[in-house]
């Protein structure tokens, strides 16, 4: 670990070390272990991977957010308190007093507008987050403007509440940057993207230090967080590819955090290291098209929820990496379905084919991404379906492959995933209760439309008023029903909701990791001495 301890102590500037063994990182000093390799970006206005993610929750904040506190509620952010008017289709934000950017540069107005008008403007992959509201460089800066000098009116232009409109705002592209700084490295037009890319201009807990793509992100303490000051001085976060380094640099104590290990490696490591397990927001389903037509009669759909073997799977290969979760909004937030009626039961499955006059055996063939843990699912669900005389014959293939052709129709059973874009529980109702037009050439990025499903009127208008709904407890009661009724009558059978196994020193109390990279926080982090 040598190699590493010197990197270490070049980019920490000067890191006070304890005498005696060299595998301790320093006290106020939170180092990580983990892949980042997958950054494309840093600004929040073009930052759409996992690991770009997690950076800009640490560095930037939004109007409202899921904070560290709680990530399953809508909290006030730079925001100290909103209103909202749905007949007129705005909401307005007061700024909380004192706030600063990394600069000294106090927040504004202007600030928040100039932002979002970026992100519009630049059109970068997660532009479509906030063009949603109707949002465009023509007409944005009449859709957000200033109300004096602490308040900023948002407009939003659909049929959609103040709800859905604060979930979309509290998304990574609603991060807030330090106009004035960033005016000053435009070049070109570029709204500072370039600078961006290799700066921060945030208010957030931590500012950036130093960023080498595919090296190295050290992240410094912002002692004047509204919040209060991180106890930790500075985050190192060291792009470590290969999980098995990962594991010895925090079983010799190089690291405090491991973020990309197996679950073998996992379980190898002894009663020295403790292990969080967290529910993430992506789940996991195997899909009917129906334009098959051995796959349309809903017996079919409901004697299959009764031939996935869920806890065989989950207390083998696929233990702490996924949990059983039946419902199309993940577990965690709010408006998630949490019931898990459907067990394994080939009898039941058998008897509710027959007793639907549904011929067996039925021959499938099922789609699935080469790589583990795909590949050991399908061969579960082979062996479980084959116990009621549904043969799936498994068609291996790469994410791209498996991915176009579902896109296409062309399947015949699917297993996949999927994830929101933005945590409003309307992400994943359009993709799962949702699909007015049915036709080939109307293509639709939901899971309905590609597995060919014309769903039910009372699905379609169901979806329209939960999106419509201002009040946020009735209108997450109208997602929950969408799932139960979805979760008992569709061709779209979710069986796993995934997990994520961060390793971490016994020493690290206060990690925060929600259900995606968006809710990861270093904040409230310490280390018991």
């Amino acid at each position: 670990m040598n190699f590493f301890r010197a990197a270490l102590l070049a980019t920490a500037l000067s890191l006070p070390m304890a005498s005696g063994s060299l595998a301790a990182t320093p006290a106020d000093v939170l180092v990580i272990a983990q892949n980042i390799d997958d950054i494309v970006a840093i600004d929040p206005a073009q930052a759409y991977e996992f690991s770009s993610g997690e950076y800009v929750t640490q560095v930037y904040d939004r109007l409202v957010q899921y904070d560290a506190e709680d990530t399953t509620k809508l909290v006030g952010g730079l925001a100290s308190d909103w209103m909202a008017d749905d007949q007129a289709k705005t909401i307005t934000f007061t700024l909380r007093d004192g706030v600063k950017f990394h600069s000294g540069n106090p927040l504004r107005p202007e600030d928040v507008i100039y932002s979002f008008k970026r992100v519009v403007a630049l059109n970068k992959a997660p532009a479509f987050i906030l063009t949603q509201l109707g949002w465009t460089p023509d007409n944005i800066e009449k859709m957000v403007t200033a109300d004096g000098a602490n308040k900023v009116v948002v407009k939003y232009d659909g049929d959609f509440s103040s709800a859905f409109v604060l979930n979309v705002l509290a998304a990574r592209p609603g991060s807030v940057v330090d106009a004035e700084t960033i005016k000053a490295h435009e070049t070109g037009g570029d709204f500072g993207n370039a600078w961006l890319n290799a700066n921060s201009a945030g208010t957030g807990p931590f500012k950036l230090k130093t960023y080498r793509a595919g090296e190295l992100m050290a992240l410094d303490a912002n002692p004047g967080y509204f919040h209060g000051a991180p106890a930790m001085r500075q985050v190192i976060i060291r792009h470590v590819a290969e999980a098995a380094t990962q594991q010895l640099m925090l079983k010799s104590g190089d690291v405090d955090i491991a973020k990309n290990l197996t679950p073998d490696q996992v379980g190898s490591l002894g009663d020295n290291v403790k292990i969080g397990t967290y529910p993430q927001a992506a789940v996991h389903f195997l899909s009917f098209n129906q334009k098959t037509e051995s796959l349309t009669p809903p017996a079919v759909w409901e004697a299959a929820r009764y031939l996935v073997d869920y806890k065989g799977m989950t207390d083998s290969f696929l233990k702490g990496q996924m949990e059983t979760h039946q419902a199309f909004w993940p577990k965690g937030f709010p408006g998630s379905l949490d019931d898990n009626p459907y067990s394994f039961d080939p009898a039941k499955a058998k008897k509710i084919l027959a007793d639907a006059g549904v011929k067996t055996p039925i021959s499938v063939s099922l789609d699935v991404i080469n790589s583990t843990p795909f590949t050991d699912m399908a061969q579960s669900l082979q062996a479980s379906f084959a116990q009621a005389g549904i043969n799936l014959a498994i068609l291996p293939g790469t994410g791209s492959q498996v991915i176009t052709k579902y896109r296409a129709r062309t399947h015949q059973a699917m297993l996949l995933y999927w994830g929101p874009d933005f945590m409003d529980p309307h992400s994943n109702a359009k993709a799962f209760a949702y699909n007015e037009d049915n036709a080939d050439d109307k293509y639709q990025s939901t899971t309905t439309w590609r597995n060919a499903w014309a769903v039910p009127d009372e699905l379609n208008k169901e979806t329209k008023v939960a999106l419509a709904e201002s009040d946020p407890v009735k209108r997450n009661g109208i997602y929950v029903d969408l799932q139960k009724k979805v979760q008992a009558n569709s061709p779209i059978i979710v069986m796993f909701q995934a997990q994520k196994q961060v390793a971490m020193s016994p020493k690290v109390e206060g990690y925060i990791n929600g259900a995606n990279s968006d809710f990861v926080y270093y904040r409230l982090v310490k280390k018991a001495k």
